[in-house]
């Protein structure tokens, strides 16, 4: 067995939300949880922040490097197949 699998689930903090009320009703009615529903939301939300602080981050080396290869073709081009 992998030692992720024998890891505990992180403890879980209570925090307060306001949520449109007929989402929560009807969330509740198809039985939709809803922390696990806004902790996958919130976990897609910030790895798509993530994500883009990254490309900000690195937008000078990979422009720099697009220049280059606009410049001077792709290292290794003759051994594509394709």
């Amino acid at each position: 067995m992998s030692e992720a699998s024998n890891r505990a689930p992180p403890p879980r903090r209570r925090t307060n939300l306001s949520l449109d009320p007929r989402l929560v009703d009807e969330a509740k009615e198809l039985g939709i949880n809803l922390s696990r529903t806004v902790e996958h939301a919130l976990s897609t939300a910030i790895a798509a922040a993530r994500a883009k602080q990254w490309r900000e981050e690195n937008k000078a080396a990979i422009d720099g490097t697009k220049s280059w290869v606009t410049k001077n073709e792709a290292p290794l081009r003759r051994h594509r197949k394709f």
